[in-house]
């Protein structure tokens, strides 16, 4: 069985320590929705983040 992760939105934002939490809570509240959440440093600005939301 194949399972397709569409991204539905993705926007970079200014990094702050607690964002992760931000991530987890959404990530766990949402995860019956079908949603999913992504945080990752910018590769080019490591003050920046990507964060990036998903349909699976």
């Amino acid at each position: 069985m194949e399972s397709k992760i569409e991204v539905i939105q993705s926007v970079t934002v200014t990094y702050q320590s607690d964002l992760y939490k931000l991530v987890d809570a959404l990530n766990r509240s949402l995860k019956h929705d079908d949603l999913m959440f992504g945080l990752a440093l910018d590769k080019e600005d490591e003050s920046k983040a990507v964060f990036t939301i998903y349909r699976t």
